[in-house]
């Protein structure tokens, strides 16, 4: 009976932590507030059984595929760009944290240095998981997602080889020097074993074709990275994050299209389990921690000074960090970083799942073990309420903007542009003369409905107009609907083997996750006006073209009215003042002017958009 019980509380946990994390997705609040409120909640409930979270649990069930599933989505570019400010945050600001709130329980509690040091090392790494999560849902500029998602990454490495030292000084006599050297093993032991395995997982994946077997490889590998690196007292935390960055930075050369997309799957699927699960529980512990503590014989007043004195320490010494050489480089000139940047970082420091697994990490002889336990506890769910509460305001207050789904389109359209040229100069050079015409045709148009469905994206077409590609989406799919009808209704008669009907249902299902759909947030009301792209490097037409030109007559595609075509977005020759219709449109008249006139740049005249595009380079400017 002990295993089904385990089972049914499994079961249970996990569907009521995805049914609170969807109802706050739904209604746009904090997720990571919302479980540990409903964990605190359910703690007082008398069919709720006492919840112990094991350490063993988090740092080796948890941990480890949590940031690897961070690590694959990680940007090696964007990381080397702000290796500085990130190993600023993950080594120097913890380090920092580590110690300011070890002099402060120091003197404010009866324990030695050695265990307010082991507590402040627990409680100095801020968790990514509450700080990004408020940071895509408020809207905050990418470079600041991108610092506070690469700092979580190896701030954990620094607090739990800190919180290494901090035990073994308890335990006995250690010296500066071997908590030293101590670092430095974890650090580049944990970067050559995480690469090692990289290297090794790469020949093993480069010979796998199947999908299923790629995907059982990569579910492995947080732990064959995390196990050898713990083993030899490295850091599995630097290992598990090398790995990870490295294979997802090269997973376009080393996998397949269906293991790319059935690993993409997987992983967001268990990061949200995992994530959900684990504010749940911090929730459900929050009872039996501060019984724990109120009954440990330590004064409460003294208690609660203390709670409230290592809280305010955590939430300044990040300010206090992060402001300290902003604020030193822009007195003498040598930075523009806005201070606006600076204060979202410094306040972006909740705490999460790590800082109460490492508390348990503790040895039961610790002095003041129960109250260093709820310390912890009070930092997960103060930092959450204060800083997790006010984070968007303080966004909101500083008029910082989020990236611009205008913008974004702009640039999913160039890029695709480019990409359909590559496409189209290699289906050149591949075509013999052996080759069909209606297959070349067939290839050519696939393209091009692609990449018109991304610039059909920047046009204001009236509510009721459909674009050509929108109208091409909802054909298609209806005709997979009667498709899938008809083999379900032959599967249904049992007069096909039902292996040959998964095979056809699977192409059907194939197609229709291919077909190109709107993404919500560009069908959402309110996108913002496009900005300048800048001129592109190289291109002397964009760099000499007029960046303004009033256009000839009204903003209308007179062949398009001549002929009685709509048109889904309208460009204006630079060198004419010439007004003509997208490819997307039926009529292409922007084209046909080039080719009729040689003027190299068109711009936008759509309303708030000012990008250029030339013909001849086809770049974005």
């Amino acid at each position: 009976m002990l295993v089904v019980d385990v089972a049914i509380g499994l079961v249970v946990l996990v569907g009521s932590a995805t049914a609170l994390a969807a109802l706050a997705r739904r209604f746009g609040v904090s997720e990571p507030l919302v479980l540990t409120l409903a964990g605190v909640a359910a703690s007082y409930l008398p069919m709720v059984p006492q919840v112990h979270l094991e350490p063993e649990v988090v740092l080796l069930g948890l941990l480890p595929p949590l940031l690897y599933t961070a690590a694959l989505r990680t940007s090696l570019v964007d990381f080397k760009d702000n290796l500085r400010t990130i190993a600023s945050l993950s080594v120097g600001l913890v380090l920092f944290s580590t110690f300011a709130v070890a002099l402060v329980v120091w003197w404010l509690l009866p324990v030695p240095f050695a265990a307010a040091v082991a507590l402040g090392a627990v409680v100095a790494p801020p968790d990514a998981v509450a700080a990004t999560a408020i940071a895509r849902r408020t809207g905050m500029p990418r470079s600041i997602v991108t610092v506070l998602e690469d700092e979580s990454l190896f701030n954990d490495a620094t607090a739990l080889v800190s919180l290494r030292g901090a035990i073994a000084a308890m335990a006995g006599a250690v010296t500066m020097w071997q908590i030293g050297g101590d670092f430095l093993l974890a650090a580049v032991g944990g970067a050559v074993i995480g690469g090692a395995v990289a290297a090794g997982l790469v020949l093993l994946r480069k010979r796998i074709d199947d999908p299923v077997l790629d995907t059982t490889v990569s579910l492995l590998a947080p732990f064959v990275a995390y196990l050898p690196a713990e083993h030899v007292h490295a850091s599995g935390v630097i290992a598990v994050v090398t790995c990870g960055m490295i294979l997802g930075h090269g997973a376009q050369r080393w996998q397949g299209a269906a293991s790319r997309v059935a690993e993409t799957t997987n992983w967001r699927t268990i990061q949200f389990i995992l994530e959900s699960a684990v504010f749940l529980i911090i929730g459900l512990q929050v009872r039996w921690i501060v019984e724990g503590a109120w009954h440990s014989g330590l004064d409460h007043r003294t208690l609660v000074v203390a709670a409230v004195a290592v809280l305010a320490a955590v939430m300044l010494a990040r300010p206090v960090w992060v402001f300290t050489p902003v604020l030193a480089a822009r007195l003498f000139g040598r930075t523009t970083e806005p201070l606006s940047h600076a204060a979202v970082v410094s306040w972006a420091g909740m705490r999460g799942g790590v800082t109460l697994a490492a508390v348990l990490l503790l040895p039961a002889s610790t002095p003041q073990l129960p109250v260093l336990e709820l310390l912890a506890l009070v930092v997960v769910g103060g930092t959450l309420l204060v800083q997790g509460t006010s984070l968007p305001w303080l966004v909101r207050l500083l008029r910082l903007r989020g990236p611009s789904r205008a913008e974004d389109a702009l640039a999913k359209a160039d890029l695709l542009q480019q990409a359909t040229s590559a496409g189209l100069a290699e289906l050149d050079r591949q075509i013999g003369p052996d080759t069909p015409e209606p297959v070349v045709d067939s290839l050519r148009q696939r393209l091009v409905w692609r990449t018109n469905a991304a610039w059909e994206r920047l046009g204001r077409p009236e509510a009721e107009q459909m674009t050509p590609t929108a109208e091409y989406r909802r054909l298609r799919l209806a005709m997979l609907g009667a498709e899938r009808d008809a083999v379900l209704r032959v599967r249904d008669a049992g007069t096909v083997d039902y292996e040959v009907l998964q095979h056809v249902l699977a192409r059907l299902d194939l197609e229709e996750s291919m077909i190109d759909r709107f993404d919500e947030a560009d069908e959402e009301p309110g996108v913002e006006p496009l900005a300048g792209a800048g001129a592109a490097d190289g291109c002397a037409h964009l760099e000499h073209a007029p960046l303004l030109r009033e256009p000839v007559g009204d903003l209308v595609c007179r062949r398009c009215v001549e002929e009685g075509l709509p048109w889904v977005h309208l460009r204006m020759c630079t060198g004419c003042g010439n007004i003509g219709c997208c490819e997307s449109s039926l009529g292409n008249h922007a084209s046909a002017h080039f080719a009729a006139t040689a003027h190299p740049v068109m711009r936008s005249v759509e309303p708030g958009e000012v990008w250029r595009w030339c013909y001849v380079d086809e770049l974005l400017g």
